[in-house]
């Protein structure tokens, strides 16, 4: 199964939800990006196939990182695997490196909250975030990433700010060149000059 909007990403982690309070687990507050959040945030249109958990929310300023699930959690996801027929990985910590060299600054702030029952409750990154996001993972991978980047119509400054977030991650000069190239491909020259 993929998932292709808002009520599928709803259904999955209120049943998510169900088997983590069935567990008697500890209550669980997850940080989550990509095609997930888009399709939460009714954002863009394409159908993906994971939960993408960027990292453990410990309370409204402190980040936990999402490297290593725990246990209960990793249970519960496969129960739901199973019931759904969903891929092995759907919901993984993939993106989770990315809290090692720091988040946009305010993205906890920013994000969309839902509570999934008693046990779990997920932060969406917002749409300024995912500019972010999308820009670092389009100069990495492009195809879907560039796709999903053009849908959000960034303005030049969220460019710029995204731009500029991203090259704290990679700060070699071909990363550099690569993101100039884009940004001015995205009809943007005068923000790539800045860069």
């Amino acid at each position: 199964m993929t998932f292709a909007g808002k009520d599928e990403i709803d259904r999955v982690l209120s049943a998510l939800g169900e088997h983590l309070a069935a567990q008697q687990a500890p209550p669980l507050d997850l940080l989550v990006c990509g095609g997930s959040a888009l399709h939460a945030l009714r954002l863009v249109k394409r159908t993906t196939k994971d939960v993408d958990i960027i990292a453990l929310v410990k309370d409204e300023t402190v980040l936990n990182t999402a490297k290593t699930l725990p246990s209960y959690l990793l249970q519960a996801a496969k129960k739901v695997e199973r019931d759904f027929q969903l891929k092995e990985d759907w919901l993984n910590s993939g993106p989770a490196s990315a809290l090692d060299l720091g988040l946009p600054a305010g993205v906890l702030g920013r994000a969309e909250t839902i509570a999934y029952g008693t046990a779990l409750t997920v932060r969406f990154i917002s749409r300024y975030d995912q500019v972010h996001f999308k820009l670092y993972a389009a100069v990495d991978q492009g195809g879907k990433h560039y796709d999903d980047l053009l849908a959000l119509k960034p303005k030049p400054e969220e460019l710029e700010e995204a731009a500029r977030w991203s090259m704290t991650h990679d700060v070699s000069e071909g990363y550099r060149g690569e993101i100039k190239r884009i940004i001015t491909e995205m009809g943007h020259p005068d923000v790539a000059q800045r860069l």
